[in-house]
């Protein structure tokens, strides 16, 4: 019965949460975005950009952004050569909303959980950052395989890197581990 109770619970803070920070993030985007005659993104997709123009530039390369002027995306130029767009869906905040929905759903400490996902997300931030510019980088260099890298590759690390992060909240910091011993 006990073991009922913690799957309910946690299925009820799940989605809960979920939905809450599904919902704020909406609101952004509609507040944010505008799309019409002017094309501009949310805040966090410049930012996303920004950010990974400069990984590029550390790493020596000519990188130049453009806002699309007729879609909600951000062009992505290396060399005077555009390669990507960054879209609302590569600034990871959906990611970053799974990653908070988990911890939060297998709870640990109020301190642990807002440690951890402040810490959670700043290196998802930055996986994603490099992960942007690697993937257009790639694009740039290997056209013929902006399939396989776009939709497989580059969301495996992404994805990869939560489960990592999932893994280390669930055996360290979560009372789960709690409610097993007993």
């Amino acid at each position: 019965m006990k073991k009922r109770k913690t799957i309910i619970r946690f299925l009820i803070k799940f989605f809960v949460t979920y939905f809450l920070l599904v919902g704020i993030y909406s609101v952004y985007l509609k507040q944010t975005q505008q799309k019409g005659d002017v094309f501009s993104c949310a805040p966090i997709t410049k930012t996303v950009a920004e950010h990974s123009k400069w990984f590029g530039e550390l790493l020596g390369y000519d990188v130049a952004l453009e806002q699309h002027d007729s879609e909600l995306s951000i062009k992505l130029i290396v060399d005077n050569i555009y390669v990507a767009r960054v879209v609302e869906g590569c600034n990871a905040i959906s990611v970053i909303i799974l990653f908070l929905t988990f911890i939060i759903a297998f709870s640990g400490s109020i301190k642990a959980t807002i440690i951890y996902g402040i810490i959670g997300t700043t290196f998802i931030y930055i996986v994603n950052v490099a992960r942007v510019f690697i993937l257009s980088i790639l694009m740039y260099k290997y056209p013929e395989y902006q399939s396989i890298l776009h939709d497989l590759l580059f969301p495996a690390i992404i994805y990869g890197a939560v489960f990592l992060l999932w893994i280390i909240w669930v055996r360290r910091f979560s009372y789960l581990k709690k409610i097993k011993n007993e």
